[in-house]
């Protein structure tokens, strides 16, 4: 059984399918999406297919480099004329055809390995991908609205001044420093749809997601949570590669997904939300003695070799203040034990079958 298969995670799809939101608003429409095959786009694809059984009837072009990859995790919706693949390395000008109302732009690196070993092309896709995906908007006419993925790094290292990061906080990044590419990619790639949207009136917002996991997680992902999830499914201590006094934000797959929707349908265009909930909000340490006492295993300190030193954010206290979002009509759904618990016993599962 795939996660994807899980009778958890359908749970998860249809809990997103039953929020009050204004579906009509994406009746008749097409939405594209770009990294539709990593953790937060495959659950927004799967939620809106869900949607369309029900008689949406909003189509989705799902953009990805892997053919094959993709093709096995949207094989139950390769039928369909609501579900269209593209195979499109987005660093690349985009070949589509089909016009899309809604453009997502999810495409990116964001696991510390790929930070340090393919630091060039975490930063293009930030950068260079996301001004193609523009431009591909840009084409689908007047009325298309775009989002851009952003992230919770872009706040830097707090400065001391601020318990909550709300959407206006600028920190400290160092960017003379490798590991500074995804953060100030990111900075560039908000700057950038600014750009857009006020020389081709080009209607954007931009969600910040933050630390997020679930049953979508990618087995590439090398972020410490991630890691940690699978030392304690594999009945391994769960190594810790510092003292584990970093405080941050998290957020459950099926709660990120959606605050994108909240974003998409009732954000304000030129807008940026951060995406998390206070619930959520735990010291690293904390959080590996949390996975750790679920799965029963221990936790043992090991520093990190220079490749992980190099990928690891340097930022201690990063808490994000989700007033905006709310304000929105949002709320997390999911307590981050409840979220743990789930993406556990979900992921074991597809381990032992």
């Amino acid at each position: 059984m795939k996660a994807y298969e899980n009778p958890l995670y359908l749970e998860d799809v249809a809990g997103l399918s039953a929020l009050p939101l204004e579906w009509s608003r994406l009746a008749g429409k097409t939405i594209a999406v770009s990294g539709a095959t990593g953790m937060i786009g495959s659950c927004l694809v799967d939620l809106i297919m869900k949607k369309n059984a029900e008689g949406l009837g909003c189509r989705i072009i799902a953009f990805g480099r892997n053919a094959t990859r993709a093709a096995e995790r949207f094989r139950k919706y390769s039928a369909s004329e609501d579900f269209i693949f593209a195979c499109q390395d987005i660093n690349e000008p985009v070949v589509c055809n089909e016009k899309a109302d809604f453009v997502i732009h999810m495409a990116s690196n964001t696991h510390p390995v790929a930070y340090a070993t393919e630091p060039v092309s975490t930063i293009m896709t930030n950068i260079s991908g996301l001004r193609n995906m523009l431009e591909y908007a840009r084409g689908c006419g007047e009325g298309c609205r775009f989002a851009f993925a952003s992230s919770n790094e872009v706040y830097g290292q707090n400065r001391g001044d601020a318990e909550l990061f709300d959407e206006s906080y600028c920190g400290y990044i160092d960017c003379n420093t490798l590991r500074a590419g995804y953060p100030e990619s990111k900075r560039c790639g908000e700057a950038l749809c600014q750009a857009y949207a006020r020389q081709y009136g080009m209607d954007v917002v931009i969600p910040r997601f933050t630390r997020s996991f679930g049953p979508t997680l990618l087995p590439t992902d090398t972020k410490a949570l991630s890691q940690f999830i699978r030392n304690a499914i594999a009945g391994e201590d769960i190594v810790l590669k510092s003292e584990g006094r970093q405080y941050f934000s998290y957020s459950y797959v099926a709660d990120a997904v959606s605050g994108l929707l909240y974003i998409l349908l009732y954000g304000k265009s030129g807008e940026a939300y951060n995406i998390a909930d206070l619930s959520c909000d735990i010291t690293l340490r904390d959080l590996a003695t949390e996975i750790a006492g679920i799965c029963g295993t221990s936790v043992v300190l090991d520093l990190p070799d220079a490749v992980e030193a190099a990928g690891f954010s340097k930022a201690t206290k990063a808490r994000l203040d989700s007033t905006k979002l709310r304000e929105l009509g949002w709320k997390a759904r999911y307590s981050l034990k409840t979220a743990l618990e789930r993406t556990i016993i979900t992921l074991r599962e597809a381990d032992v079958k």
